[in-house]
């Protein structure tokens, strides 16, 4: 297996990069991670310095994926996230759109929980289960360099929590070598990703990359044990719903043999839809594999 190291943190998915590790379809990766705030929240007193990190979640890569090329997609096998320093860390200093309602007065509220066990020890009395995922992983688009906030059909900071151990992105190829980044790792994560912060930590990721050869796709899409489901970020909100449950839609269509109207229908009544950040529209719509199997005609 390769390793990655932290190295240099990089806050955009640029083909421009020097590729820190070159790999062949179907190897697997051990990759260390930063935290989205740069590693400057290490206890209760450190605050997000921005004038000397004014970015956030940095990125490890780029990854070279030998034999991928433009129009292929990159399959990527989260197999498993741990906490590279035993803790995690978020704030709630960022308000936004809560602010009509609860004014402007958030105090930086940073706060650092121990991991152990499988928990998350949120306080002395309130534990919160170890459910790690990984806020960022794209590859790099073939004409512009997107930075580490927005998402984007490159994937992105999707911060959907779909981006689990045991489940597969599939992120679209645009230049040679896909040139793969992730990072962003967050112990947990609500829906909504309400104060913009998860409890983010530093992570060793292990992945398993292949390359589907002469397979296009327009958005990310995850496949878990149990789902599928496309990930779209667009706002507002219910365009990105529209847009992804088209996806969804199509890829059904395209891939399990179903009628796309009769996929419209059965996706009235048993889609699942998962929030990612609420500010950046980010969703994934999701059905369950047990309802894949082709309907029969009536």
């Amino acid at each position: 297996m390769h390793k990655l190291p932290l190295g240099p943190l990089y806050y955009e998915y640029s083909r421009h990069n020097e590729p820190r590790l070159t790999i062949e379809s179907g190897d697997s990766v051990e990759v260390e991670a930063e935290d989205a705030f740069s590693g400057q929240i290490r206890s209760n007193d450190d605050r997000r310095d921005k004038s000397k990190r004014p970015f956030g979640n940095p990125q490890t890569g780029p990854i070279y994926v030998n034999g991928a090329s433009p129009g292929d997609t990159l399959a990527v096998k989260i197999e498993s996230i741990e906490p590279l320093n035993g803790q995690c860390a978020t704030r709630t200093s960022d308000p936004n759109q809560m602010c009509q309602w609860l004014g402007t007065d958030c105090h930086h509220g940073t706060h650092v929980c121990p991991i152990s066990d499988g928990v998350i020890h949120w306080s002395d009395d309130l534990k919160i289960p170890y459910t790690p995922m990984l806020g960022c992983i794209g590859t790099s688009p073939a004409t512009t360099v997107p930075g580490t906030g927005p998402a984007g059909p490159h994937g992105g900071n999707m911060d959907i929590i779909e981006t689990c151990p045991g489940n597969t992105i599939y992120l679209p190829v645009y230049v040679d070598g896909a040139f793969l980044y992730l990072g962003d790792a967050h112990a947990a994560m609500g829906h909504g990703e309400l104060s913009a912060s998860g409890l983010e930590m530093a992570s060793r990721s292990v992945i398993t990359v292949n390359v589907l050869k002469g397979k296009t796709i327009e958005w990310p899409r995850i496949e878990s044990p149990d789902e599928i489901m496309v990930v779209v970020s667009e706002t507002p909100m219910e365009r990105s719903i529209a847009h992804a449950s088209a996806l969804l839609i199509l890829w059904m269509e395209e891939e399990f043999g179903w009628d796309r109207w009769r996929a419209y229908d059965i996706l009235t009544h048993v889609m699942q839809i998962s929030i990612g950040y609420y500010g950046i529209g980010t969703v994934a719509c999701k059905i369950a594999k047990e309802h894949l199997a082709k309907p029969s005609v009536l």
